[in-house]
């Protein structure tokens, strides 16, 4: 699906060249939105002082040289030399047309596909998830689903917590306990925040229990048969748990994407062993430390990454580079994307500059650090629970859907619904509600969690976007036919045809923007866009009871192009579309 702007683009560049010479033809020609068109090239004012010419003579030089054949049909030239750009119906509508004939809806799959590694959700082994794992998980699932569609081969890495020094409380206490506790619903180990705030009580109260998991923490760092085996209890449990989460927000990670802390055990010594040998770690105070340059204290002092601990453990640091170590020379990635919280932004820009004084990051092997901003209450405060404390995320999912069944029994509906529709689609309402109100926001950007706005009917909100699909549908089922039997051909005889047509144009611009800034919000503005679009064209254009056969086949393709274009938009951002609502 060619992007208007870079069609014109591309146009405007020709008519520099042609103009003023091949050595212009690379020019921007700094396409922007118009008030008085469809587009706008500024490109005038800057060339003008390099031309010594005044911006509108450059204009006027750059329009009489412009081939406006089969994409533009008006050019003006206005104010000291912007060139307003109007484009043609017919081309709007033919692209249109490509689109809705095409089954990825004519987006390009990448020129030049890379290996991706995305790092998100990676929360802790026999702990809860909780808010703070909602944004790194949704947010992750959607760069992962576009960089996919894009073509990109993508790694979805799920690096959970599953290794270190609490893991000898944590099975010392499952063997008080009894181990068969962690295959019955009902015992605490179900309940992971209870065993593991009753392992670490015990562990600070009674020393002869902090003694037996110190001395279980060498039993696992050393191999040893059982205490893996126990280990592997703990891990199952947490598994099964974490998947039931997955499920709920319908994230496609799987056990198989699951590599933690504990699956570079193995690499630790031989990283630092690399980074040694390359007189990039030295000896500071007993431990192995790596300098990078541009890092420092408040005293100016030089900040270290610390690679070996004096005690001769290793540290998130050490497993951090030689994660990025395995990455680049066994997975072979050409790009890896942490979807991590914004307080660790230090940490990464100090590892991954380590990685690239070790040469293992550089100008065709990327990292990138995609920031996660917090969850604030509406109290602007982080979000807690009444008593101030961390909020499950299985509680706050279990919320969000009953108060959507709550505002959906609420609205009038076309057709009733039975109980077990009726549950399927709050289930998604509810998911959607919560995972469109995070990915709205830009992802280093802090949110207010607030259930009231997000499930909301109306407004830019999930349910709001899956009413505009379902609503979609809704024609074609009173039309008696299906979405994929509506081929047009798109004409385009009223404003707001024309509008939502140009709207579409612009999804696969927008995929690629979103892929390489790894920002799904991008998508989800325009998806809102799409339906805002396409709710100005119902209301304004008769579907069905379009004046003639001709029209009415026009505005049945535009609509199953935008339920097409909203379904996969939505879909990539992991928000599920009922067929009815």
């Amino acid at each position: 699906m060619p992007d208007p702007q870079l069609v014109l683009a591309a146009r405007v560049q020709a008519a520099l060249s042609a103009a003023f010479g091949p050595s212009y033809a690379d020019t921007d020609p700094v396409i922007r939105p118009s008030q008085f068109a469809d587009l706008q090239a500024n490109v005038a004012l800057p060339l003008a002082k390099k031309l010594g010419r005044k911006p509108r003579d450059v204009a006027e030089a750059i329009t009489a040289h412009l081939d406006t054949a089969g994409v533009v049909s008006q050019v003006q030239v206005s104010g000291p030399g912007f060139i307003n750009l109007t484009l043609s119906d017919g081309w709007i509508a033919g692209e249109a047309q490509r689109a809705l004939e095409d089954e990825r809806l004519a987006v390009p799959l990448a020129d030049k596909p890379q290996k991706v590694v995305v790092e998100y959700s990676s929360p802790n082994v026999a702990k809860e998830m909780h808010v703070g794992h909602l944004r790194t998980t949704i947010v992750g699932d959607a760069i992962a689903r576009i960089l996919a569609f894009l073509g990109h081969e993508v790694v979805r890495d799920n690096h959970v917590g599953d290794w270190g020094t609490p893991f000898g409380m944590l099975i010392e206490h499952l063997l008080d306990l009894g181990e068969d506790a962690a295959a019955r619903d009902d015992s605490s180990v179900s309940d992971l925040t209870a065993f593991y705030q009753a392992a670490r009580e015990k562990f600070d109260g009674d020393e002869a229990f902090a003694d037996r998991s110190r001395r279980r923490v060498v039993a696992l760092q050393a191999g040893d048969a059982e205490t893996l085996r126990l280990w592997n209890v703990l891990v199952d449990v947490s598994k099964r748990y974490f998947n039931s989460v997955y499920g709920r927000l319908g994230v496609t990670l799987t056990d198989d994407d699951i590599k933690g802390e504990s699956y570079y055990n193995d690499l630790l010594a031989p990283t630092a062993r690399e980074l040694e040998g390359k007189g990039i770690a030295v000896i500071s105070d007993g431990a192995l430390c790596a300098f990078p340059p541009g890092f420092t204290g408040r005293e100016g002092e030089p900040l270290p990454v610390i690679i070996r601990k004096s005690d001769g453990g290793y540290n998130y640091s050490t497993t951090d580079l030689a994660t990025i170590r395995y990455r680049v020379d066994t997975e072979h990635v050409d790009r890896m994307v942490y979807v991590v919280g914004a307080p660790q932004s230090l940490h990464f820009q100090m590892v991954f500059a380590v990685a690239r004084m070790a040469g293992w990051l550089n100008d065709e092997v990327k990292a990138e650090h995609a920031q996660i901003g917090n969850v604030l209450g509406t109290d602007g405060k982080i979000l807690r629970t009444r008593a101030g404390g961390t909020v499950k995320l299985a509680e706050l999912l279990d919320e969000a859907v009953e108060r959507a069944g709550a505002v959906f029994d609420e609205i009038q509906h076309d057709e009733p619904f039975d109980d077990a529709t009726r549950a399927e689609i709050v289930q998604a309402v509810g998911m959607g509600a919560v995972k469109y109100a995070d990915l709205s926001v830009a992802r280093d950007s802090e949110y207010t969690f607030d259930f009231d706005r997000m499930i909301s009917f109306n407004g830019k909100t999930g349910p709001y976007l899956q009413y505009a699909a379902a609503r979609i549908r809704s024609i074609f089922r009173k039309g008696g036919l299906a979405p994929e039997d509506a081929t047009g051909p798109i004409t385009l005889t009223h404003p707001a045809e024309r509008a939502l047509a140009l709207e579409l144009l612009g999804f696969g611009a927008v995929l690629k923007q979103a892929g390489e800034t790894a920002e799904p919000h991008r998508l989800a503005s325009y998806v809102y866009s799409v339906a805002d679009a396409y709710t100005t064209f119902y209301e304004n254009c008769p579907v069905l009871k379009a004046p003639d056969e001709e029209t009415r086949a026009s505005r049945l393709a535009l609509c199953a192009a935008t339920l097409r274009t909203l379904v996969t938009g939505l879909g990539l951002l992991g928000v599920p579309t009922p067929e009815r609502m």
